[in-house]
């Protein structure tokens, strides 16, 4: 079983990942308006119409389809690790702390961090 957990939870990230790019690359969704005056109200206003946001999703779909692949899994968490601290710095600094709570966000800090935790000796060469 402990060989399989690796492979659960990079299935599960990239699903999580793919699950929050796909619909705003493809518009297939709109997005969601926000109360005027607000942080992230105002965060949006500046990322949205630059394309920054689209930029950001197509890291998310490219990291969330490489985490998948247990062969290129490092890579993948190379790719989503910058992504993973910008989400929980837009909910913990500019959402409301409130949002905090959130089980997709949670999957993603969980899995993450076993990932890494799995594949510790082979980062330990970038530390060096």
């Amino acid at each position: 079983m402990k060989k399989y957990l690796p492979i659960i939870a990079g299935i599960l990230l990239g699903l999580c990942f793919l699950a929050a790019s796909i619909p705003v690359l493809f518009n297939l969704i709109t997005m969601p308006t926000l109360p005027e005056g607000t942080p992230a109200a105002h965060f949006m206003a500046a990322f949205v119409p630059t394309g920054y946001v689209k930029f950001v999703k197509m890291f998310e779909f490219t990291g969330g389809l490489i985490v998948m692949i247990p062969r290129l899994r490092n890579l993948g968490l190379l790719l989503l690790g910058p992504v993973i601290v910008n989400i929980i710095a837009f909910h913990t600094l500019i959402d409301d702390p409130k949002e905090l709570v959130n089980p997709m966000l949670d999957i993603i800090i969980v899995c993450a961090l076993f990932l890494l935790w799995d594949a510790r000796k082979k980062f330990s060469g970038l530390l060096n």
